[in-house]
């Protein structure tokens, strides 16, 4: 566990060094434009309206961008994304990454259900020791916000499904470019129960 947080501290300082310049060259009016063809899935204003199609509004810019270039040069495989960021450059990530952050983030509502909302409060806010994981608000903060130096995104309100369905290919080792493998280790410690109750929590997370 202490490895595991001394990580999280190195990274945090060396990625917002990275990033600082593209970051400021950002164009969100840029960004708008290019973002037209990836309204179909994730809603116009970056909210979506389907389990399979992440909610974009509010996410952190420096994690959306790192997303953009992992799938366009293969370090992400989304096979619904075949195709559709190939043609872009650093910058219109960079462009589209800012014009997201730009937009209200979702704000959800989380299944009332007594005992699996005390789960995945316990998991978000504390983690469990006893398994070995980690807080989820050490890297994504206490409101699910995100902290865009180190490139950890932005959680709240997002679709439990998806999250449910993003943890489950970082622990079968699917999905792979997070720092450090940091979150298929996480992830790889937590039941399906684990997953699901932490992914409802943070669907009302605001």
């Amino acid at each position: 566990m202490r490895k595991l947080l001394a990580s999280l501290a190195i990274t945090l300082g060396a990625v917002g060094v990275a990033h600082a310049d593209l970051e400021a060259d950002a164009d969100a009016a840029a960004g708008r434009e290019k973002a037209q063809s990836c309204a179909s899935c994730h809603g116009q204003e970056g909210i979506s309206s389907s389990p399979s199609f992440p909610h974009l509004a509010g996410q952190q810019p420096s994690y959306l961008a790192k997303q953009i270039i992992d799938i366009r040069d293969g370090n992400r495989e989304v096979p619904e994304m075949a195709g559709q960021v190939d043609d872009f450059s650093d910058q219109d990530a960079w462009d589209v990454a800012a014009y997201f952050a730009e937009q209200d983030a979702n704000v959800g509502q989380a299944d009332p259900e007594e005992e699996v909302l005390e789960r995945g409060e316990e998991l978000y806010r504390a983690g469990d020791m006893a398994k070995g994981v980690p807080a989820c608000a050490a890297c994504h903060g206490p409101t699910g916000s995100g902290i865009n130096t180190a490139v950890y995104p932005a959680l709240s309100g997002q679709i439990p499904e998806y999250v449910v369905t993003s943890l489950q290919k970082f622990a079968a080792g699917e999905r792979t470019n997070d720092p450090n493998n940091m979150m298929g280790d996480i992830a790889s410690k937590m039941s399906d129960a684990d997953m699901e109750a932490v992914a409802n929590y943070i669907s009302g997370l605001h």
